[in-house]
């Protein structure tokens, strides 16, 4: 039974572009007062700025993955969250979320709530769920060790873009899964209400991971910050150039972004070679006017880097672009 002692962990997984963000959105609409913990890879930190709800407790760990930061920064982070919860009068939240990087295994995620005793005996695992995107989710499954410890560790899988996906790629995507994780249960975006899919709690007794390192894979990110608005469909144009000329490597792009036709910044996001339209968002204190876009690469950047330079220069200060 749950120990109404310990404060509940959602853990939220998947690859880049399979929906964790929106899922989280989705989950924070429900009330519950929730502590969030988001990992990004990248030096300029964005899906904060994603959140609807922007009045909760929030740290950010960003320049890596939770597999290099988790030792360093999320046992610690996680401590202090819970010595902020125990001194308050009025309880800041009742449960937390933790949104992994894309490209991060969630075994040391795991590790750290499960072998830390100190941890462990304040916090409860209590769901792990990893978004898959089905266009797109065979072919991640196949190349990234990292999108299959994702899968291997779920105790939810659930299935994202299944509008903008076919048949064939649906087919493949359930032979993958039959072969990796054929007792684990799957749900598909639309579905579902975010209280239903809490309730498919995680085993009662879990395996730990092991201490067997990933086979490496080189991601690297760019960062820039646009010091100018720009028409949506020059950026638009800007970004599909790149998602064409570099469509195995540039793996994923979001951002933050001021547009000329807006008053309200937008959210920009891309997986793949697929550019989704911008959404806006509410207009809130911590506006700046800047915006902010994360390229993803797997593999070296420097191609895509000249390639930055050469489509944005008009927008950018001197040292607007940062690569990590």
């Amino acid at each position: 039974m749950p120990d109404p002692d310990k404060i509940p962990v959602i853990v939220l997984t998947g690859f880049l572009g399979s929906g964790k963000t929106t899922l989280l959105n989705r989950l924070l609409a429900d009330g519950v007062k929730t502590a969030v913990v988001i990992n990004e890879f990248g030096e300029i930190p964005v899906d904060q700025d994603l959140l609807a709800d922007q009045n909760l407790p929030l740290t950010v760990l960003s320049g890596g993955c939770l597999c290099c930061k988790v030792k360093g920064a999320l046992a610690p982070t996680l401590k202090n969250l819970w010595m902020a919860w125990e001194q308050a009068a009025s309880k800041p939240f009742e449960r937390m979320i933790i949104e992994a990087s894309g490209i991060a295994s969630p075994e040391p995620i795991l590790d750290t709530l499960l072998r830390e005793r100190w941890l462990a005996s304040r916090y409860r695992l209590q769901i792990v769920i990893t978004t898959l995107a089905i266009p797109s989710g065979a072919a991640q499954l196949d190349s990234f060790a990292e999108a299959r410890a994702q899968v291997a560790w779920a105790d939810t899988l659930l299935l994202t873009h299944a509008d903008v996906s076919n048949a064939g790629q649906q087919a493949a995507l359930a032979t993958r899964l039959q072969m990796l994780a054929p007792a684990t249960p799957r749900l598909t975006t639309g579905d579902f209400l975010a209280a239903s899919l809490l309730t498919n709690a995680g085993p009662s007794l879990r395996r730990l991971p092991n201490d067997a390192p990933l086979p490496a894979h080189n991601f690297r990110s760019i960062s820039l910050h646009l010091e100018q608005v720009m028409l949506w469909q020059q950026l638009q144009t800007l970004l599909q150039e790149l998602l064409t000329r570099h469509p195995q490597d540039l793996l994923r792009i979001k951002g933050l972004v001021y547009l000329a036709e807006q008053t309200e910044p937008m959210v920009i996001q891309a997986a793949g070679t697929r550019l989704y339209p911008p959404i806006p968002l509410s207009a809130r204190a911590s506006d700046d006017g800047r915006g902010r876009l994360v390229f993803i690469v797997n593999g070296e950047p420097t191609a895509l880097a000249t390639d930055l330079n050469k489509a944005f220069a008009p927008f950018l200060s001197g040292n607007a672009i940062k690569l990590h």
